[in-house]
């Protein structure tokens, strides 16, 4: 069988060592794997898959607001004291069958609205960016812009359907409502098996505890300095992500009088799904940069947080609100192309797991911080220009990853005849 063209990073390798048996040949015919196939049903099952995963997980996150003001107004009427609301509006996710049966308990939801559905979110939505790589190479960047289009579908859907179903059945139903959406994340995880095509079988067997060590807890991606770097960056960038979305809504009410205050949140969320098209697309091109990409994405919602509190005008907070979507769509988009560019598709998905688990502790901190000081002085200029600073700083530090040499990975991981070469070495 022939072997690959070397004309990009991720590009398969073959270690075509001596068999002992004499039947190398059979052996390598046996072992050697094809391409992602970038296309064909499986991959378009996947691909949908993805979208509902992406789509449910963030689009109950982002339209968190709307439960937000529910929480406020009721925590007034039962006289809880401010910090309890902060803490309350810090916990961005939950558990959501049983968050229906203790809707009246604030103490039970800080678990059950909180840990247990982060938790779930977390591990669905790594895998469904990760599986892109072992099904998609050249067209990559649009499949992830098609996937991670989910979530601002349902972040335009949700809003209105919470509200609708916080008005007129109660908290408990909306919880029931959303555990019938997430109960679909776990039949799309069904889909998440990768490429037949990009099996390989192990040369050798190693059954020694380092061996099984290392095929749980890969440390290959912290050898590569571009990786770090990026890893690093993207927690701090990340800090105010979550702030515009959990507070929008409660800034409109204090700014504005007789205005829809869901369609700032919508607006963000349709540009937002145009916004990850149009950068998954251009991410595909070749010669383009994408870790720039990215930081031209950071750069801009930080402007964009920093000067929302100063807006007096609602058509004007109406388009800040589309500029900020249209690059949010950037960053999101942007993880798992970068992340195989960086690690290539044998490490892609530790790659993203990793960055994510370093960016949630930024991710949960923003909101609530930004609610206590909202609090200290019933005003959202602190908040915002907090929340809209360390994305200019983290996209800063990622000037940085440029300047580092690249490192080509080693020709062989985890004992298998089959690696993927790191995206470093042609870059």
């Amino acid at each position: 069988m022939g072997k690959e063209p070397q004309e990009n990073s991720d590009l398969l390798a073959v270690n075509n060592k001596p068999q002992i048996n004499g039947n190398a040949r059979h052996r390598d015919d046996e072992e050697i794997a094809h391409g992602p196939p970038d296309g064909g049903l499986r991959a378009y099952a996947v691909i949908l898959g993805s979208f509902l995963t992406n789509g449910i997980v963030f689009g109950v996150i982002n339209s968190y607001s709307v439960i937000y003001s529910f929480f406020v107004k009721q925590l007034v009427l039962e006289g809880v004291s401010n910090l309890t609301a902060v803490l309350g509006g810090s916990i961005a996710t939950a558990a959501l069958i049983i968050s229906s049966f203790v809707s009246h308990s604030l103490d039970a939801l800080y678990f059950t609205y909180g840990i247990m559905f982060g938790m779930g979110a977390s591990l669905a939505y790594t895998p469904s960016l990760a599986i892109l790589g072992h099904y998609f190479k050249k067209h990559l960047g649009l499949a992830n812009g098609i996937v991670t289009i989910g979530s601002s579908v349902f972040t335009v859907i949700l809003p209105p359907v919470m509200e609708y179903m916080l008005t007129n059945y109660g908290l408990e139903w909306l919880f029931r409502l959303l555990a019938v959406f997430a109960f679909g994340v776990a039949l799309c995880g069904l889909l998440f098996k990768p490429s037949p095509m990009l099996s390989v079988k192990p040369i050798r067997a190693d059954d020694s505890c380092k061996a099984r060590m290392k095929s749980v807890i890969n440390t290959e991606i912290w050898r590569n300095r571009k990786y770090k770097l990026w890893a690093l960056s993207m927690p701090i960038a990340l800090l105010g992500y979550f702030v515009p979305y959990v507070h929008i809504k409660e800034f409109i009410m204090d700014s504005f009088h007789d205005v829809n205050y869901n369609l700032p949140l919508q607006c963000i969320a349709i540009t937002s799904g145009l916004g990850k098209l149009l950068f998954g697309f251009i991410a595909d091109h070749p010669r383009i940069n994408r870790i720039m990409m990215q930081q031209i994405s950071f750069y801009v919602i930080g402007t964009l947080t920093i000067i929302l509190p100063f807006v007096k005008s609602f058509p004007l907070l109406v388009t800040i609100s589309l500029g900020m979507g249209l690059f949010d769509g950037g960053v999101i988009t942007l993880i798992g192309p970068v992340a195989f560019e960086l690690c290539g598709a044998s490490h892609g998905a530790q790659a993203i797991g990793c960055m994510l688990g370093l960016a949630a502790p930024s991710l949960s901190i923003g909101p609530p911080v930004a609610g206590f000081l909202h609090g200290l002085k019933k005003d959202y200029t602190v908040p915002f220009v907090l929340a809209g600073i360390f994305p200019l700083i983290g996209a800063s530090l990622m000037c940085v990853i440029r300047c580092q040499k690249s490192q080509p990975e080693p020709p062989e991981s985890n004992g298998h005849a089959l690696t993927m070469i790191s995206a470093d070495s042609d870059t």
